[in-house]
C-alpha cells in the first residue's frame, strides 16, 4: 500500500486543482489512499486568505469518496498554519469538524512569508532559519493537537542559498527540543518530498533530522508530496521509503478519524 497524505486542491488559495482531477491522477498513479490537506492559516498577514468553507469541502470529499470507493480510499484532512495566537481557534476547528488528519505546519517567520525574498533582505540567512525553528518550538508548545508536523525545515526551500550552507547540526539545540516535543506528545513527523522536487537535494526535513527523531524514540512518520497540482502526486516516494528504512523506520502511518494506521515499508 502506498498513499499520499499531503495534497492540495482548489480549496487551498495556492492551488487551482479540481479535487476530482487529483483523485483521477491518484488512481492512475496506483495510490491506495489519498488525503486532501487543504490550507487553513488563520491570521495570515497578507492579502491572501488561506481558509475554506468546511461544509462544502466535506460535501465534495463525501461525493468523491462514494464515486471512487472501489478504486481508492479518500480521506479528509487539513494543513494548519501554526501561530501561537490562533491555537484555540484550531482546537475548536478540530472539535467541530470530523477531519481524518491534521498537519501542523509553520509557514511564517517573524510574521513574514519566506516565499517572498524580502523576508530575508538585510538579514543573515542562518539567523532567519534559527528564528524560524525557535518560533516553531514556541508554536508547538502552544498547540500540539495536530497529528503530524509538516515539512519541519520548510524555510530552506526559500532561503537565498537554500540548503547550500544548511545542516541539522547548526540548529541541533532547538531542533532537538522540537523533536522531543513530538515524541512526548506522540506526534508524527512528516517526510515531505517537495524538497526533492524543488531540487534541495533532500526531502523536508533533512535526513539527519529524521534519524535524530528516530534516535529520540520517535516512530511515527507520515509521507506526503505536498502536491498543489496533480502531476506531483507520489513524487519520489520510492526514494523516500528507502531513506526512511536507512533511518531505522519500519512503517509509515496515515490517519483515519485521527487514529494512526500503520503501513509496512
Amino acid at each position: 500500500m502506498t498513499g499520499d497524505i499531503h495534497v492540495h486542491s482548489r480549496y487551498s488559495t495556492d492551488s487551482e486543482a479540481e479535487m476530482e482531477d487529483v483523485v483521477k491522477k491518484a488512481v492512475e498513479t496506483g495510490l491506495s489512499y489519498l488525503c486532501f490537506t487543504d490550507h487553513i492559516d488563520y491570521d495570515f498577514p497578507y492579502e491572501e486568505t488561506f481558509d475554506f468553507d468546511e461544509a462544502e469541502y466535506f460535501a465534495e470529499i463525501r461525493e468523491l469518496k462514494e464515486k471512487y470507493k472501489d478504486r481508492i480510499k479518500l480521506l479528509a484532512g487539513v494543513e494548519l498554519g501554526m501561530q501561537e495566537q490562533v491555537a484555540k481557534r484550531y482546537r475548536d476547528l478540530l472539535k467541530e469538524w470530523p477531519f481524518d488528519f491534521a498537519i501542523g505546519s509553520q509557514h511564517l517567520v517573524g510574521g513574514k512569508d519566506p516565499f517572498y525574498p524580502e523576508t530575508f533582505e538585510g538579514q543573515n540567512e542562518s539567523d532567519v532559519y534559527r528564528r524560524y525553528f525557535e518560533e516553531m518550538l514556541a508554536n508547538i508548545k502552544a498547540f500540539h493537537e495536530f497529528d503530524s508536523l509538516g515539512h519541519l525545515d520548510y524555510i530552506v526551500r526559500y532561503g537565498p542559498r537554500k540548503s547550500k550552507n544548511y545542516s541539522y547540526r547548526n540548529y541541533a539545540d532547538v531542533i532537538d527540543e522540537i523533536l522531543k516535543l513530538l515524541v512526548r506528545y506522540n506526534l508524527a513527523i512528516e517526510i515531505n518530498t517537495a524538497g526533492i522536487r524543488k531540487q534541495l537535494g533532500h526531502p523536508n526535513p533533512h535526513p539527519d533530522i529524521l534519524r535524530r527523531y528516530r534516535e529520540l524514540g520517535g516512530t511515527l512518520v507520515t509521507m506526503g508530496s505536498d502536491a498543489h497540482k496533480p502531476f506531483a502526486l507520489g513524487f519520489a516516494f520510492d526514494t523516500a521509503k528507502d531513506l526512511l528504512k536507512s533511518c531505522g523506520f519500519t512503517h509509515t502511518v496515515y490517519f483515519e478519524k485521527r487514529n494512526p494506521v500503520f503501513v509496512k515499508l
